[in-house]
């Protein structure tokens, strides 16, 4: 696998790796979005009855644990984002715009 540097060369690789295993069949909106909401929980999972303080220093142990959900997250939302065709960065960019006008910096 080519090194994965930024957004286009993961889409790349994320795109070879589920075409070598012929997965673009179940790569499907319904099915990645409902992967997406399940990797999401598992990584919630790991903050569960944490303390505020406690969750921003996890174990070494815990937070390779939450590293690898993190990952499972966004692996699934970028397959979501290419089965769409849905340039991530541009709808990020755009909605943080829509919010910063909903939601205006306070003054000060």
């Amino acid at each position: 696998m080519s090194a994965i540097t930024d957004l286009p060369t993961l889409q790349a690789a994320l795109r070879d790796f589920a075409a070598a295993r012929d997965w673009q069949q179940y790569h499907t909106p319904k099915n990645l979005s409902m992967a997406l909401i399940v990797e999401a929980a598992e990584l919630v999972e790991h903050f569960q009855w944490a303390t505020p303080e406690e969750s921003m220093k996890p174990s070494p142990e815990k937070l390779g644990k939450i590293r690898d959900e993190m990952a499972d997250t966004l692996i699934y939302l970028v397959e979501l984002a290419n089965v769409l065709d849905v340039d991530l960065i541009a709808a990020a960019r755009e909605k943080i715009t829509k919010t910063a006008l909903k939601y205006p910096a306070k003054d000060g």
